[in-house]
């Protein structure tokens, strides 16, 4: 596994219960600031099997990046579990819930 990888990985599992983080975000904590798109793909292959709260990311704008219906739905539905509250347009306010 590649560096970056893992640090993807480890930021990822780092975000606790009730905070997101953005995809950006993630990608500059582990090094690569540009590499938001490499974070995306390292969710997306590998969330199942490191057990990544894979719910907690989301775009820059606060939004859920999701395209399926069902997806979005969940990950808003988890979120809100945790106590992560959305405004009137559906996104996530990153000055509260952000990391």
């Amino acid at each position: 596994m590649q560096p970056f990888t893992m640090l993807v990985i480890e930021q990822i599992k780092a975000i606790p219960a009730g905070k997101v983080m953005t995809y950006g975000g993630i990608a500059a904590a582990a090094g690569s600031p540009r590499a938001a798109r490499q974070v995306v793909r390292i969710l997306h292959s590998m969330s199942g099997k490191y057990q990544l709260p894979w719910h907690r990311v989301v775009n820059a704008k606060g939004e859920i990046a999701l395209m399926d219906d069902e997806s979005r739905f969940m990950q808003q539905s988890l979120l809100k579990d945790e106590g992560v509250e959305f405004i009137r347009d559906g996104r996530i306010d990153l000055s509260v819930y952000g990391m």
